[in-house]
């Protein structure tokens, strides 16, 4: 089998390994007119993630987690039929499934600091309400007939 274009970097020098990459291949329901009916072009990727050695135990914990409701047995499954060319959708799959663990791999975000608001903002606001109030109230009881 031909080699893909490289290797697939999730992140740093983490890459998904070639051998852990199961492929199947499907009849597409995409474009392809007549050709359709006749080639496997619809790709199909599975990469056993509860079962990986290529992953750091941590990320590879975080990305369970948070794939969670993706997994079918510890595997996450890719699917590609936007091209007629079973190469093209092949490195598509290989791309997504990248990109989804390098999301479901990432440190989580920082927790935000609270931080109080300003006086001067506050004071602001209850003034600019007090002025709207004091519009407001002047439109009221008047007779403009």
């Amino acid at each position: 089998m031909e080699s893909m274009s490289g290797p697939h970097v999730i992140r740093g020098s983490v890459s998904l390994p070639e051998a852990e990459l199961m492929w199947r291949f499907s009849r597409s329901s995409g474009p392809g007119g007549q050709h359709v009916n006749t080639s496997d072009s619809q790709v199909e990727l599975r990469f056993d993630l509860a079962r990986t050695e290529s992953l750091p135990d941590v990320w590879k914990q975080r990305a369970l987690d948070r794939l969670a409701g993706r997994l079918v047995d510890g595997v996450v499954t890719v699917r590609s039929s936007e091209h007629r060319s079973q190469w093209r959708n092949r490195e598509t799959a290989a791309v997504r499934l990248a990109a989804l663990l390098a999301e479901a791999t990432a440190p989580p975000p920082k927790p935000r600091r609270a931080t109080r608001i300003p006086r001067g903002i506050n004071e602001r606001r209850l003034r600019e309400k007090k002025q709207r109030s004091d519009t407001k109230r002047g439109r009221q009881g008047r007779d403009w007939g």
